[in-house]
């Protein structure tokens, strides 16, 4: 019997918090605007480490900004601390040296210092291998600057980190190990109820040592009988790890070379090459918080329950004396202090949750058409549901997040079935990865990023700098020091890299989106921005004519779809320019919130570059207000799909069919006939001859309103007599107006329009167009 998902997992969350340092007082930066708080600039800079992957460092997996400038961690904890285990054999001691060697090294070819070694801080788990946790602490916090209290246990920290308020480098985790290996070697706890000053001076005293600093501990703690009998390899290594000068002191890369570690090497190798394929189809730890969190998962209320966030009266934080540089006098607030607990929290809530999906389902196996061959069912009945609820169904988006997965995987082939899934939705989690492959996103982008010049100064880089504080402010991720930076070095690219455009104000808005969902992947936002911005917004910043254009555009679609509005507009002389333009060159990423911008660019990257103007008239039609809280996208995708290509077509569009020689405010022929052919529901036929010319020949089911008939001053329907109902009562369906004459084509077009008739346009090329093309469906009526 195939096993439930998550019945053996191991696996759990560890969650943590602390303070960021508060600025002493309210002070401007370099720009005039207040200094960022180091809670943001600690938020942003985590996210780097939420992209390091290694079997011995713990995951990271969120980072919370919360109130008073508190910070939460969530990270892997798999297994239990170091300290936990007793007795543990010479040979265990060393691979679980090996293990945090392999660790740390990883962590200093990113450019990374753990600083925080402690046995709490080195997990343990059942099948005897270790993982490093909390190692992003020093990192996260800029060195310890952005916050109150020190970084590292003092009984484990190198001598110069006491000495001296420079950077630490990799030497100093090398020392923190000798520590910690040499307390396993020795089976007891050096310096064990000391006071911290006490401890501070043990340290200290180290520096007078002249002969092995191993030695002398296991002489302090009288245990130098078991160090007498260790073997010489391994004093060597304690040896190596506890030199008192830095310049002696091996880095973790070196350690690793000494002989004591071959055997381990080799048989890391092996292990390596045993597990490439074990563990295929075990979910990421990622992906499981996220469905942690929609099956009610909350760090924040795990960590009250724990005593790790505790309310208390503000008054009773109040100082007693503050002066006027913002120092402050008095009792301290405890509060800040930095909170060695971690709360350890199993995945009970999400295997309840899922308990009945069995453990194959992580893995499906795909038929040609690149479909899912189980859970069908249960996706597409879910699929009529609304988004919102969608996005808040465990189940529903466990099994959407492991299709995505695999689609992924096998990308570029899968783009197919990967845009016909888009159609229904995007889970959160895989947005940024999906909009790359709607996009068409392939080849070595990285390489390409890098070739850029990012550094040089240009004329532009005064007006980044002035718009990039502006730019989704909001936005914690987009508002911190590394977001800044992030879409400097975007933008910059993007200006070096298109010389025939210019920078505009609106650029920095147009990023932003790509920038939140690639966050630590700058080349593939910076490939989004540059396959979107030709295909929606091609040749814009050329000519004026060209955004003119598609502003007239507008206008037509507009009185298209809702006349009644369209005249309202011209008769208060609201022209477009005054509020449409930000909108369009944009693509409403300056208008709307991000979180509304991710929903709606869903739904416009699955949409050619005509989309954006029925988004613009649902943002009419449904006003602001409804706008943020019903279901725009879906009115947005039915406006398009209910408006035929010739009405939407721009001479300058990006994806301009060929030999097409259409004139504005015209309904080309072959819409009209496939119209005919498909859906002729959706059509009435206004022809505008004469009777004469009607009777010899007309569309089947055609209206007969001759021309010289019609009063153009009397703007009321009424006046065309019986003609008039199907008109009046139309909703869904598109008027053509067919005669022998695009002139009074257009201007019978604009007589319905300004009667309030919706869906209105002329054929273009008239009645003899029509015969050239199809003269089968001209017939003689009864």
């Amino acid at each position: 019997m195939c096993p439930a998902l998550l019945e053996n997992e191991e696996r759990c969350f560890g969650g943590m918090t602390f303070f960021a340092q508060s600025h002493p007082v309210e002070v401007c930066g370099s720009n005039g605007l207040p200094l960022t708080p180091n809670s943001i600039t600690i938020y942003g800079k985590s996210q780097f480490l939420k992209t390091i992957y290694h079997p011995n460092l713990s995951t990271y997996l969120d980072i919370i900004r919360s109130k008073h400038e508190r910070i939460v961690v969530v990270a892997e904890y798999n297994g239990d601390p170091l300290n936990s285990k007793k007795n543990v054999n010479t040979d265990d001691i060393l691979k679980i040296a090996f293990q945090c060697l392999l660790g740390l090294q990883y962590m200093n070819k990113l450019g990374l210092v753990h600083r925080h070694l402690s046995p709490e801080n080195i997990l343990f788990n059942k099948s005897g291998n270790v993982q490093l946790y909390n190692f992003g602490l020093y990192f996260m916090t800029d060195c310890g600057k952005n916050v109150s209290f020190p970084i590292g246990y003092p009984k484990y920290t190198a001598p110069e980190v006491f000495l001296s308020s420079g950077v630490s480098s990799p030497k100093v985790d090398s020392w923190s190990l000798g520590m910690i290996i040499a307390e396993l070697l020795l089976t007891k706890s050096i310096w064990s109820g000391v006071k911290l000053s006490q401890c501070l001076r043990k340290v200290l005293s180290l520096i007078h040592c002249e002969s092995s600093v191993f030695e002398r501990l296991a002489r302090e703690i009288n245990c130098y009988n078991i160090y007498k009998d260790l073997p010489d390899k391994v004093k060597e290594f304690v040896d190596c790890c506890l030199q008192i000068h830095p310049l002696k002191r091996k880095i973790p890369e070196e350690l690793l070379k000494l002989p004591i570690f071959e055997k381990f090497l080799l048989q890391n190798e092996k292990e390596i090459e045993k597990n490439l394929y074990r563990n295929i189809i075990v979910r990421k730890m990622d992906e499981l918080y996220y469905l942690w969190q929609l099956a009610g998962g909350d760090i924040t209320v795990e960590l009250k329950k724990q005593g790790l966030i505790r309310s208390r009266p503000p008054i009773l934080s109040i100082p007693n004396l503050v002066i006027l540089l913002g120092q402050m006098f008095g009792r301290r607030d405890t509060a800040g202090l930095f909170d060695l607990r971690v709360v350890k929290i199993p995945l009970d809530t999400l295997h309840q949750r899922l308990s009945h999906i069995p453990y194959i389902a992580n893995y499906p196996w795909l038929t040609d058409q690149m479909r899912v061959q189980s859970q069908e069912e249960l996706i597409d009945a879910a699929s009529q549901l609304p988004l919102i609820i969608r996005e808040r169904d465990t189940e529903y988006q466990f099994y959407r997040i492991v299709l995505y997965d695999r689609l992924l995987q096998v990308y570029p082939i899968t783009r197919k079935a990967i845009i016909e899934e888009a159609h229904k939705d995007i889970p959160p989690p895989v947005r940024g990865a999906v909009w790359a492959a709607l996009l068409g996103i392939t080849g070595d982008i990285q390489k390409y990023y890098d070739m850029i010049d990012k550094e040089t100064p240009t004329h532009t880089d005064r007006q980044i700098e002035v718009d990039i504080p502006r730019c989704h402010q909001y936005s914690e991720l987009l508002s911190s020091g590394a977001g800044h930076e992030r879409l400097q070095r975007l933008l910059k690219a993007w200006v070096r890299n298109n010389p025939h455009y210019v920078y505009w104000q609106g650029l920095d808005s147009l990023t932003a989106p790509f920038l939140y969902l690639n966050f630590n992947n700058e080349a593939r936002a910076f490939e989004c921005l540059s396959k979107f911005i030709p295909k929606y917004l091609h040749k814009f910043f050329l000519k004026d004519a060209i955004i003119h254009e598609y502003l007239g555009k507008f206008s037509q679609i507009i009185a298209f779809h809702d006349p009644q509005l369209a005249n309202h507009l011209r008769s208060i002389n609201f022209v477009l320019e005054l509020f449409a333009i930000p909108w369009f060159l944009t693509m409403f990423s300056h208008v709307f919130p991000l979180h509304k911008i991710l929903h709606l660019w869903d739904k416009l990257l699955l949409g050619d570059s005509s989309f954006p103007l029925l988004v613009g008239l649902a943002i009419l039609k449904q006003l602001r207000d409804s706008l943020l809280t019903s279901g725009f996208n879906e009115y947005s995708m039915m406006m398009y799909q209910n408006t035929p290509p010739s009405i939407t077509y721009r001479k300058h569009q990006f994806n301009q069919p060929k030999n097409q020689n259409l004139v504005l405010k015209r309904f080309c022929v072959d819409d009209f006939l496939d119209l005919l052919d498909n859906s002729p529901d959706r059509l009435i036929t206004v022809d505008i001859r004469n009777n004469i010319q009607f009777e010899r020949g007309a569309v089947i089911g055609s209206i007969n309103i001759p021309f010289t008939s019609v009063q153009l001053s009397l703007t009321h329907i009424e006046t065309l007599g019986p003609h008039a109902k199907p008109l009046v009562e139309n909703k869904n369906s598109i008027v053509v107006i067919i005669g022998p004459h695009d002139q009074n084509n257009a201007l019978f077009a604009d007589f319905l329009i300004k009667c309030g008739v919706v869906g209105v346009c002329s054929l273009q090329g008239g009645i003899s167009t029509l015969r050239i093309k199809s003269p089968n469906i001209i017939v003689v009526p009864r």
